[in-house]
């Protein structure tokens, strides 16, 4: 097992007790971090790198196995487009300095038809996300930025046009097959360069090379591990993207023992994205629809799915429509287009961070939800959040605590600065007392993809009440005061189905969790009766669903996620606790477990088989694939949809039926992982002129200053590499653990951990005060003198890195600074995600300054460093092509080479809020 940008032992300490049984058996547990941590103390190899440097490290890995013939050459040739041959005229970041061809230095986007296979279509009809009268495929991939597509195609992969007619050479020599193009692309990921790049000791990376591919195998799978530590970063997708390469090279996808989990933070994360949170999607990773592009439902789904096109996604309509039909009920007919035009239209980028940033600057938003959150405390860049809020009407916090999203008009760091002031806080804020996960019923889906049914073990006291309660009721609330309203803008909420089942009588009961669970499940509409599986949801209005990835959950009206029948009494995979989406499937893609003809690849490994005497798969799990397509199928040439999957074209949601090690669409930043430096690093990318990711999002604003990188000047201000993470004894953002007294005295501050070396270097005693600088904040916190964060030599320099956890805040029974405080917004453009694993940093002894002495201080650092609002926005770096600065101040210019006349890379930091 590889354990990889997560600290399992320490954040996911229940998930962890299976990987001390593994290793009990016999499994080798390998953990690749930044710092020796807990989980690394109980691993059997500990492998040290630079925060920020994993796809270096993962391409290295990736270079070995394919310098080495180690691929599990049949397991690649048959499941993934290894063989499948790129358009001709493709550039990668070999030719371009780090750059793939296709690149716009002004919007800081690829026009990525470039990318596609031979024999697929050579455009699109209409650009994904373009309105129609675009002009260009350029406006095409700045609104694909600015919504983040790609999370759009999370349930499917991009569409693909003309995937049954793409070129192939099946003995993978061709030089544009895919296989020949990834081997080419990673050549350079040398142990040596991994070394340079990472400060990981060659033979380290080495043993880590071989024990990986020598475990992976017909007889053996290995398990790749990831938590945040890979996510937060401005490369995040492809940070898991790289993981998966190699675990597709290796064999290891769809197999028992194999596989790349990705861990939650707590119960229900994989919920909050599966029945989403999020601005640009809806219920089971389906897209919110465009405005300009998507105006009838004809045009969102033909911009959704290719009418060639192989598997399931042909069924986003029954997807979408059913969808439909649990959100408005009666009110959705054929001849109004399900309702559609009442779904909302997104027409940019409406993320966490841009509304922050709304919020400050007034004028777009007026209030704010907040639920299970606490951005003062939790989001990255915590003074720009305290302030967004300070210039709202109105925010509701529900929590179980009175939180600092909740009291930072009268006690945030901004009330010693004068930067906000209670008495003239203009924000109303309602707090609202919340039930725990005792105090009330309902599902949690966790890592697994498992929903499993929760019962209510004792009733709220006081005024709390559960999430399910709250919003019942706030739509109730609200379908009453507009019942007689004739603006259009209102007609969606009026034509809602509010008919949820509820329990007890009088006006405030509580709605039935049960019925909700009933109604996401889906059910056919003439009769109420639940619906079975996703491949029974029709497009003509006959069925309703409120998430089609969980269709099943409550087939034969039962609820299946509060089944618990015990694991000696059913078989290996348990498919009897709880209900795991989709279809109940525990594997996903587990036809790759049998090879081609259907058969397990070993015994010792077997999972799901083709039964020829029966026709039809069967096995432990239930079969990811056509239940009676043969293995050696070949469909006719004019089949779509699920009709068109070969019988071994495994990977059933994609559009041309496989797994991608080279993503031909629906990445906005490559198709292939490519190292790049975080946004703020303290050395120049050793691979490329390109330093950091070109398509990331910045956001060039004086309230939101970036430390200088190469190639900018002054980067020694700040030094050091910073990153964070959490804690065992608390939780996130500590609303809920720093009030407990146990927990509390357990972890009672906030600490840094820094090396012997560092503890020289900057002055520092163990135990005692400093202070850790960036352009943003300054950060006070006990100093520890520790080995588990060696210093590295990168490139021919030591780089030393520092630790903190992320828990404190001005609230509870101890408190601490914002860690948060620390970070500016830069973000993934794939998902918006923010880099808060790695900036960097400066060390000082002693507490740091406070009020005005603080403000001070850091416009001194700002302007020591050659800090303005461009530093860090020319996000394109590479030889021939323009520098240009990404800024949103008006007052924002500087020339194409990054530096002004007299040579330093900004103006005074006067400029600087």
């Amino acid at each position: 097992m590889i354990i990889m940008g997560s600290n399992m032992a320490e954040a996911h300490p229940v998930g962890f007790q299976w990987v001390i049984e593994a290793k009990a058996r016999g499994a080798r547990v390998i953990h690749i971090d930044p710092r020796f941590t807990r989980t690394s103390a109980l691993a059997d190899t500990y492998v040290p790198l630079r925060a920020g440097s994993d796809i270096a490290f993962l391409g290295g890995v990736i270079n070995h196995v394919l310098s080495n013939d180690l691929d599990f050459r049949e397991y690649v040739a048959a499941f993934t487009n290894a063989s499948f041959l790129v358009r001709e005229g493709f550039e990668d970041t070999e030719d371009l300095d780090g750059l793939f061809g296709g690149y716009d230095a002004e919007t800081g986007t690829y026009e990525r038809d470039c990318w596609q296979y031979e024999g697929a279509d050579q455009e699109r009809e209409e650009p994904e996300g373009a309105s129609p009268d675009s002009p260009s495929g350029d406006d095409d991939s700045e609104m694909d930025k600015e919504r983040t597509s790609p999370m759009g195609s999370g349930a499917a992969g991009a569409p693909l046009h003309g995937a049954t007619n793409v070129a192939t050479d099946p003995t993978l020599q061709h030089p544009r097959c895919v296989f020949q193009i990834l081997k080419r692309h990673f050549a350079r990921y040398t142990p040596e360069m991994v070394e340079r790049i990472c400060g990981t000791p060659r033979e380290k990376f080495q043993a880590v090379c071989e024990a990986w591919a020598s475990n992976s195998n017909r007889e053996r799978t290995s398990a790749l591990v990831y938590s945040v530590g890979w996510t937060q970063h401005s490369v995040g997708a492809q940070y898991i993207r790289a993981g998966a390469i190699v675990q597709l090279l290796l064999g290891n996808i769809g197999r028992p023992g194999g596989g790349v989990f990705a861990l939650r933070g707590h119960a229900s994360i994989q919920g909050s994205t599966d029945v989403p949170t999020l601005f640009n999607l809806l219920p089971g990773y389906l897209p919110m629809p465009t405005a300009g592009s998507h105006e009838t439902l004809t045009d969102y789904l033909d911009d959704l799915r290719s009418p060639t096109q192989k598997g399931y996604w042909t069924g986003a309509d029954a997807y979408l429509v059913s969808l439909l039909k649990e959100y408005f009920g009666d009110n959705a007919t054929a001849e109004n287009d399900y309702g559609y035009a009442w779904l909302p239209k997104i027409d940019g980028d409406h993320g966490t961070y841009r509304t922050v940033m709304d919020m400050v600057d007034g004028g777009k938003v007026f209030g704010y939800f907040l639920l299970g959150q606490n951005p003062a405390v939790g989001s990255a860049h915590g003074r720009l959040q305290r302030l967004g809020m300070a210039n709202l009407d109105w925010v509701v916090v529900r929590d179980l605590a009175m939180i600092e999203s909740a009291t930072f008009w009268k006690d945030s760091p901004e009330i010693e600065t004068g930067e906000i002031s209670p008495q003239t806080c203009r924000t109303e804020v309602f707090f609202f007392p919340a039930a725990s996960h005792v105090e009330k019923e309902g599902t949690f889906t966790q890592t697994q993809r498992m929903l499993q049914w929760r019962e209510k073990a004792v009733e709220p006291t006081g005024d709390q009440r559960s999430e399910l309660w709250f919003f019942y009721h706030l739509g109730r609330k609200l379908r009453e005061r507009l019942a007689g309203s004739t603006d259009p803008r209102d007609e969606p909420v009026q034509k809602l189905d509010w008919s949820y089942r509820v329990d007890g009588s009088g006006e405030w009961p509580e709605p039935s969790a049960e019925d909700v669970l009933r109604r996401i499940n889906g059910y056919r509409t003439r009769t109420g009766e639940p619906v079975d599986s996703y491949l029974e949801l029709e497009a003509d209005g006959s069925t309703a669903c409120g998430c089609w990835i969980y269709s099943g959950v409550y087939a034969d009206g039962v609820n299946q996620a509060a089944r618990r029948k015990p694991h000696d009494a059913q078989g290996p995979y348990d498919r009897q606790w709880g209900w795991t989406w989709p279809a109940n499937r525990r594997v996903l893609y587990n036809r790759c477990s049998a090879d081609l003809d259907g058969k397990p690849w070993s015994e010792r490994k077997k999972l799901v088989w083709w039964d020829a005497d029966e026709g039809r798969w069967t096995g432990d799990d239930v079969p990811d694939f056509p239940a009676t397509t043969p293995p050696r199928y070949e469909p006719p040439p004019d089949a779509v949809g699920p009709e068109a999957l070969r019988g071994d074209d495994a990977f059933i949601m994609q559009a041309d039926g496989k797994a991608w090690l080279f993503a031909p669409h629906g990445l906005l930043d490559g198709p292939m992982p490519t190292h790049y430096e975080p946004h703020e690093s303290p050395v120049s990318n050793a691979l490329y002129g390109q330093q950091g990711n070109p398509t990331r999002k910045v956001y060039g604003r004086t309230d939101n200053p970036s430390n200088p990188a190469p190639p900018e000047l002054h980067r020694e201000v700040f030094p050091f590499v910073l990153t964070a993470a959490r804690l065992t004894e608390h939780h996130t953002a500590g609303g809920m653990s720093r009030q407990l007294p146990y927990l509390a005295e357990l972890q009672p501050e906030l600490t840094v951990e820094v090396s012997p070396e560092l503890a020289r270097i900057r002055g520092l005693t163990h135990l005692g005060t400093a202070h850790v600088v960036t352009s943003r904040a300054a950060v006070q916190a006990r100093v520890m003198v520790t080995d588990r964060m060696s210093p590295l030599w990168i490139d021919g320099q030591v780089v030393h890195q520092i630790w903190m956890p992320y828990h404190w805040g001005g609230t509870g029974l101890v408190s601490g600074d914002v860690v948060n405080d620390l970070l500016g917004v830069v973000a993934d453009s794939n998902v918006f995600i923010q880099e808060s694993k790695v900036a960097t940093c400066d060390v000082r002894p002693g507490p740091r300054p406070r009020g005005a002495a603080l403000t001070a201080m850091l416009a001194q650092t700002r302007a020591r460093a050659g800090v303005t609002v461009e530093t860090g926005t020319r996000i394109a770096t590479a030889d021939d092509v323009p520098h240009v600065t990404h800024t949103e101040d008006d007052t924002a210019g500087g020339t194409d080479d990054g530096s002004t006349d007299d040579g330093s890379t900004g103006n005074s930091a006067g400029e600087q809020s």
